[in-house]
């Protein structure tokens, strides 16, 4: 692993949100300015093809990206403001598991998305 490739990756793993390519890009390239974009794209690529990052799709026509080892969760998105909120429920996640159990599966995983915009009071 080369050292412009080490650095996407930290980049990635010290990600508290769920950035784009160009994201990535802009943030590798303040610590190393000769990370091109296409380093990135390539890196991206490697990375989620070796199962260490997930790629993830709100509906707003751009992938994203997290770190695979972080720990289970779901997302809401706001559609007004394409914010990103992780968030884990007991419930949901044993109201997932018994719908598979009653249809005769075991669960191996999920992704649950919701979109939503705020209440207005």
């Amino acid at each position: 692993m080369t050292d412009q490739r080490r650095t996407i990756a930290r980049v990635i793993e010290d990600a508290e949100d769920h950035p784009n390519v160009e994201e990535l890009h802009a943030r590798a390239n303040a610590i190393d300015p000769r990370i091109s974009l296409a380093t990135v794209y390539r890196t991206v690529k490697l990375l989620e093809e070796a199962g260490i990052l997930d790629r993830l799709e709100f509906g707003d026509g751009r992938a994203r990206f997290e770190d695979s080892e972080r720990a289970h969760h779901d997302h809401l998105i706001d559609m007004e403001t394409g914010e990103v909120i992780e968030f884990c429920d007991p419930e949901i996640e044993a109201l997932q598991e018994k719908i598979a159990r009653r249809l005769g599966y075991r669960l191996e995983g999920h992704k649950l998305e919701l979109l939503g915009r705020k209440l207005r009071d």
